[in-house]
């Protein structure tokens, strides 16, 4: 089988599949009352509507078909652990998916979410899903290869952080699953083309979120008519994980989602200034406070998308490390200014207390 006859086979799967479920998370989510509520920081029309949460149901099965169905691909495959990677990617998503899926049903306090978090790392890395080195911007090689200890702790705070940044992030109709969608995309460029000699086989993974996340997105764009629910914890986990899986692209990522990063860093330190807990719900977040500042939904999200997309594409035109470095001081500047501006321009409202998914 070809290359191009693999990519359009895994992304067509993951799409065709999550488009065919969606109806019925919908229908389900519905029937079982498993919905949005409105009130707190959750003010948008989809909340007014009760709109089903179990959408990420379908991009979740959509995903993981499309994966397996990757493994199957007569195509070369070059790392020796590559297949235990995929196993530990597999597993750990499913761990994170149930917990967002009960999540979604009980409504949990923060602890068995982070609980659910720290097992599913802790599964990555069990199965090779670790950072065991970084690019130094500097010199342009690859450092030492960190003690244990040092590479279990940065690779259970890098996938815990990818998890939270991107349920945090699941405020807006499409946000989340369009960032998702260009993380995506970079992920899978890197990895099929701009990488010598190519990682065919690594690159289906991202293609195969990339297949799922577009057939939610048909449902969840403005006006949503499914949510995805606990399922941007799964999202957060997939992209951290295929950051590291085939060599490390966490320059690739932290540029990417550079801006919603930042955004959840803002608002720890943010929280913990004002003496509350850094995981209450509020309307402190960039995308909340751009709607209440008088932004409409469709212009919030394509402006994210925009900014994602722009630093995304700096990643695959930009060769050395430095200037990625570069890049990324400038995007952590810029976002750091405009959530300065809008701090001193309004008030942050009241906890929503719908912890932790600020």
């Amino acid at each position: 089988m070809t290359d191009s006859a693999a990519f359009l086979l895994v992304f067509v799967i993951g799409l065709g599949v999550t488009l065919v479920l969606v109806p019925l998370m919908d229908w389900l989510g519905r029937r079982f009352g498993i919905t949005s509520k409105h009130g707190g920081r959750r003010l948008n029309e989809g909340d007014k509507r009760r709109v089903s949460k179990l959408g990420g149901v379908a991009l979740f099965f959509g995903f993981t078909t499309a994966a397996i169905a990757a493994q199957f691909i007569p195509i070369d495959r070059f790392d020796a652990y590559e297949i235990i990677r995929f196993i530990g990617l597999m597993l750990g998503g499913a761990v994170i998916f149930l917990v967002g899926l009960l999540d979604d049903i009980f409504e949990f306090s923060s602890f068995p979410q982070f609980l659910g978090q720290f097992i599913a790392a802790a599964i990555a890395i069990i199965f090779q899903i670790f950072i065991e080195y970084v690019s130094n911007p500097f010199t342009g090689q690859q450092t030492e290869s960190f003690p244990y200890l040092v590479t279990v702790s940065i690779s259970l705070f890098w996938l815990v952080l990818m998890m939270n940044t991107m349920n945090w992030l699941d405020g807006l109709d499409g946000l989340a699953g369009g960032v998702t969608l260009i993380a995506g995309a970079m992920l899978f460029i890197n990895s099929a083309f701009r990488i010598d000699p190519a990682q065919t086989s690594v690159s289906l993974l991202p293609l195969a979120l990339m297949g799922a996340t577009l057939g939610f997105l048909v449902h969840n764009t403005y006006p949503a008519r499914v949510f995805m629910g606990g399922t941007a914890h799964f999202l957060g986990y997939t992209l951290g994980a295929l950051s590291i899986i085939g060599g490390a692209k966490m320059g690739t990522i932290l540029l990417v989602l550079g801006l919603p990063l930042v955004d959840v860093v803002w608002q720890i330190f943010n929280r913990l200034l004002r003496g509350r807990s850094p995981f209450t719900g509020d309307r402190g977040h960039l995308h909340f406070r751009l709607q209440d500042l008088g932004f409409t939904q469709r212009q919030i999200v394509l402006g994210y998308y925009a900014f994602c997309t722009l630093f995304g594409v700096l990643t695959l035109i930009i060769s050395s490390e430095l200037y990625k470095f570069v890049a990324l001081a400038v995007l952590l500047a810029i976002v750091a200014v405009v959530l300065f501006i809008l701090q001193r321009r309004m008030a942050v409202r009241p906890p929503a207390g719908d912890s932790p998914a600020p």
